[in-house]
């Protein structure tokens, strides 16, 4: 009968060298693979957020919501409590349940300055709400002139709607800061003056997802953040930013 070899110690280490070398070069394509379906996933809400915002809109004779802060509670009749809608999958955990930036949802309960208690991670550009006509001024000085009330104005592809967010809602500038690091938010941003801060995080691998007034949604460059129609006076030829470190490789627009 013929006696089986079996391993020397030698061979058994080369085997496991070998899978550990092949672990090391499938887990990162791994991980690359899992972010790109989940910003797939992130897109597919969005769409079906630019569905929502389009038949609120057809109900309400082509009038965006009133309130940014509470535009959650103005389209839950036509999400019918679909909240999986809210979170992007990349940001599910709740800052109060230990959720870190980029990567985490807010919830408005932890701030006793906000009204109701919303959750979620993606946020509106508050500048397309159509606010009440005696209201001429913002929470934040701003002229609600500057709002876009209504649905599909000229050059709504580059309107922002809603997008991936650190917080429920946002009234950018072009002329804003870039924060100085990634998913900084509200320590050295100033809420007031440099809130495009609250959508330039790098959720999607230097991207965010995002709809426009066209109900359109597609990928947005954090630089390109700044050559959006935030407003009917936005400047999308005002001088560029200073980039901070961590935002110099990503694609100039």
């Amino acid at each position: 009968m013929r006696k089986q070899r079996a391993f020397t110690l030698v061979e058994l280490l080369v085997v496991i060298a070998i899978i550990a070398l092949l672990m090391a070069i499938l887990l990162p394509t791994l991980s690359k693979v899992r972010r790109q379906v989940k910003a797939v996933v992130c897109q597919s809400n969005l769409k079906q957020w630019g569905s929502i915002f389009l038949m609120y809109a057809d109900d309400n004779n082509g009038y965006m919501v009133t309130s940014s802060i509470e535009w959650q509670d103005a389209l839950r009749q036509y999400y019918a409590e679909t909240n999986d809608l809210l979170y992007c999958p990349m940001a599910t955990k709740l800052i109060t349940e230990g959720g870190r930036h980029p990567f985490a949802a807010f919830d408005t309960a932890a701030f006793s300055f906000e009204p109701g208690g919303y959750c979620g991670s993606y946020g509106i550009n508050s500048w397309v709400c159509n606010p009440p006509p005696e209201e001429k001024i913002n929470p934040y000085g701003l002229p609600t002139s500057n709002n876009w009330r209504t649905v599909n104005p000229r050059g709504a592809s580059y309107v922002p709607l809603l997008l991936d967010s650190m917080w429920i809602d946002a009234y950018p500038d072009n002329t804003n800061e870039p924060p100085p690091f990634d998913g900084d938010h509200g320590g050295s941003i100033s809420w007031g003056s440099k809130q495009i801060g609250m959508f330039c995080i790098n959720r999607h691998d230097d991207n965010i997802n995002g709809i426009f007034l066209d109900f359109s949604a597609r990928k947005i460059g954090l630089k390109e953040l700044w050559k959006l129609k935030w407003h009917r006076r936005s400047d999308i030829n005002a001088p560029t930013p200073v980039w901070p470190d961590w935002m110099k490789k990503f694609k100039d627009y």
